[in-house]
């Protein structure tokens, strides 16, 4: 009983003690709107007061007139909470979205974005596009000349530290052979642009070649001699399509008035480098390095047969295919990671390897060809030679059936038949037969 009633003066107590703070406390301003269920609308105003329309949540206590009470009446949303809310055309009152907002969710900010960046990759694009001589291919190449001349004199001289010992002297037989070989070419190159390219010597002292080189005129003969005889051979087997795209690259590009690329031959330093090592391969590096191994030089003998190497090789440096395939490799990238969301990734690989780069690499190698087989007539050697050399080759790198299509080169017989009927088979024997005439034809390329 006597807990009861202390228990119940305590309650009485601190309602006593409520009561009294709640009579004296000033209305508190509602800072965001509230929604009752019988739908009643509030107003706030800069005073104490907030009436509704169906009744008063506060006493009314008006220290100003009811007219100022009207007038003064604002926008709910005010204060601190005024950021967060936002009113559509028809007066509605939504939350806004806090956090940072998302440039793709404005309209504007998109468009904008797909504007600079349209007008930056057309910029890039067609700045970098240039047309590869002869063929007149239009190609996309990102990699700057200077860069790439770079990369070719950083190359080369890994090279010479990685078989030093092995390279051949300047004095030796085999050096002096090819380098000559190689300044034919190379002056064929720059009849056929038919620009005064300030290009150095190869490096070595040695008497001006007048004309063809007293052994490439025996070569020569012996392949007028067996000529006639391949020559009906050749052009009597089926006709192959597979160089259609050069033709019509030609067409379209004599149409438009297209001019060759050129610039990445200027002031080229051309240097050759033999080295002695068992290594059926020849290259050309950006910058005008040309290395040659004696294992080439074991299986083809004849001024003809190097010439028409040499001359593939440079012609892949005329057509800047080094870099173009650098920059073709980042696009495959791309597509290769495109490819990692819907294949595995092995697959991908296989796919992208088989349909992107093996058949580009190979359309690079004839389109190579054809450059190189204009350069080694123009040069004084006999065209005629080049179908036999990639036939053997071909037998020297072992050729099968799949090499057409898991090889970065094509087959050696089909390097050949397409050299022996395509069209540029007849301008480079035009061409041999100005220089044998000793007229020689610039501008060809």
């Amino acid at each position: 009983m006597g807990s009861y009633r202390k228990t119940k003066l305590a309650i009485d107590a601190f309602r006593n003690f409520t009561s009294k703070i709640v009579s004296r406390a000033t209305p508190i301003r509602e800072s965001f709107p509230r929604i009752f269920p019988n739908g009643p609308s509030i107003s706030h105003t800069n005073t104490n007061t907030a009436k509704f329309s169906d009744f008063s949540l506060y006493p009314v206590v008006s220290r100003r007139p009811f007219f100022s009470n009207i007038t003064r009446q604002s926008n709910p949303f005010l204060g601190g909470a005024k950021r967060f809310y936002y009113v559509d055309r028809y007066k509605v009152h939504h939350f806004r979205p806090r956090g940072p907002r998302r440039w793709f969710k404005n309209p504007t900010t998109v468009l904008i974005v797909v504007l600079v960046g349209s007008g930056v990759v057309i910029t890039v694009y067609f700045g970098n596009l240039e047309t590869v001589p002869y063929t007149k291919r239009k190609h996309f190449v990102l990699l700057s000349i200077p860069m790439e001349r770079k990369l070719g004199e950083a190359q080369f001289d890994q090279l010479k530290t990685t078989f030093k010992g092995k390279i051949l002297p300047a004095i030796h037989p085999e050096s002096i052979r090819v380098r000559l070989i190689a300044k034919d070419i190379i002056e064929a190159l720059q009849r056929g642009l038919k620009k005064e390219q300030v290009w150095s010597d190869l490096g070595y002292a040695s008497p001006e070649s007048s004309g063809v080189p007293e052994k490439g005129v025996q070569d020569t003969l012996i392949a007028l001699i067996e000529g006639k005889e391949e020559e009906e051979k050749w052009f009597r087997e089926d006709e192959i399509l597979d160089d259609e795209w050069i033709q019509q690259s030609r067409k379209k590009g004599q149409e438009r008035g297209a001019q060759a690329t050129t610039s990445h031959l200027e002031g080229l330093n051309w240097e050759v480098l033999v080295v002695n090592e068992p290594v059926v391969n020849a290259f050309c590096l950006p910058g005008g390095k040309i290395v040659v191994f004696t294992g080439l030089l074991e299986h083809f003998r004849t001024d003809a047969e190097i010439a028409t190497i040499l001359g593939h090789e440079v012609g892949h440096a005329v057509a800047r295919h080094s870099a173009e395939m650098i920059t073709k490799n980042l696009w495959f990238a791309i597509i290769q990671l495109i490819m990692y969301q819907f294949v595995m990734p092995d697959l991908a690989n296989i796919m992208s390897t088989l349909l992107l780069r093996l058949p580009f690499s190979r359309k690079m190698e004839i389109e190579a060809d054809y450059v190189g087989l204009l350069l080694m007539a123009s040069a004084g050697y006999d065209p005629r030679v080049a179908p036999k050399v990639y036939e053997k080759l071909g037998k020297v790198s072992g050729d099968s059936a799949l090499r057409d299509y898991f090889s970065t080169h094509p087959s050696g017989k089909k390097r050949a038949q397409l050299l022996a009927q395509a069209k540029v088979m007849e301008e480079a024997l035009a061409i041999y037969r100005e220089v044998r005439m000793g007229r020689g034809i610039e501008g060809f390329l």
